[in-house]
């Protein structure tokens, strides 16, 4: 989290997504906030992990015309083929001004202010049940920035989500709880040994702060991925279906299939892409009766 002022907190962005319906109630507009302590393998968001802007570079577009190599030293073509030193890089954004169509930045410096200006052009459409969703990265490890933003929609009467995978400072899940009307709440693997495997961290945390929304009466909606060779294990699921019944936050359940759409991206920041199976509908639909079988609250399927 960045501050102009210690009235102002200022945060870095990734983007704005407008009209969404797929995180949250009613239409959308959803604020990236960049960064994340885990590293899913699966991450369908990896230009939004690391905490800092970031050069992000299209190959399909680059047109091997070699201005950005001629005003950054970093940026190499040899043989048709355009590389970059990524551990001196800066993203200063002077390569991107040269280039004609292949490089971009990934991550803004913005103040509340300009994060939310989009939002507050969208409140036409949100009518009674659309809003603002902070999403990421983990927008709460922003912590002074989300909470600000979170507040302000807030004062304007707007309603207010957090999409999060509980991997934050506990005091500030519980001061963003006071201008949250419900949080999108990933459950990635209930087994904590595995969960470090796969995201970096185990899930001690995660669960911890769970049982803090349902202490202050938050309203949560969990989110559980299918991730088959991780997760596709009927345990997995049922202890899921035991989570949501232990905490009395939970509103609902929904079971959310991998798929690959963010793979391209990969290349992108640098970084290689992990391929997992894509589940059936069959299977995804077991795991939602297995959840189902150990909770009594809503457990839907989202595709």
């Amino acid at each position: 989290m960045h501050t102009t002022s210690d009235k102002e907190p200022c945060g870095i962005i990734t983007g704005v997504q407008r009209f969404s319906i797929h995180d949250g109630p009613g239409i959308r507009t959803i604020v990236f906030l960049k960064g994340c302590p885990l590293k899913c393998r699966w991450c369908h968001n990896p230009e939004t992990q690391r905490f800092s802007p970031e050069l992000m570079i299209n190959f399909e577009k680059c047109i091997g015309c070699g201005a950005c190599a001629r005003v950054c030293k970093n940026h190499i073509i040899e043989d048709g083929a355009h590389s970059v030193i990524r551990e001196n890089c800066t993203a200063c954004g002077q390569c991107v001004a040269a280039c004609p169509s292949a490089l971009e930045i990934s991550g803004k410096k913005v103040t509340v202010d300009e994060a939310l200006k989009p939002v507050f052009d969208d409140i036409p459409f949100y009518r009674e049940e659309g809003g603002l969703t902070l999403s990421g990265g983990e927008p709460l490890a922003q912590g002074e920035f989300a909470v600000a933003l979170l507040k302000k929609a807030k004062e304007k009467g707007i309603s207010t989500a957090v999409e999060t995978c509980g991997m934050c400072h506990s005091d500030v899940l519980l001061r963003a709880a006071e201008y949250t009307d419900f949080f999108l709440y990933d459950i990635k693997e209930t087994d904590g040994e595995r969960h470090r495997e796969f995201t970096g961290a185990d899930n001690s945390l995660i669960l911890k702060n769970l049982s803090l929304l349902s202490a202050v009466g938050a309203r949560v909606i969990l989110r559980v991925p299918v991730i088959p060779t991780v997760n596709d294990r009927e345990e997995h699921f049922a202890a899921v279906g035991r989570i949501a019944d232990e905490n009395s936050a939970v509103c609902s359940v929904e079971i959310l299939p991998y798929h690959r759409a963010g793979n391209p991206k990969y290349p992108k920041v640098g970084l290689d892409a992990t391929e997992f199976p894509v589940p059936s509908r069959e299977d995804s639909e077991r795991y939602v009766s297995l959840v189902a079988k150990n909770t009594s609250k809503p457990v839907k399927l989202k595709v």
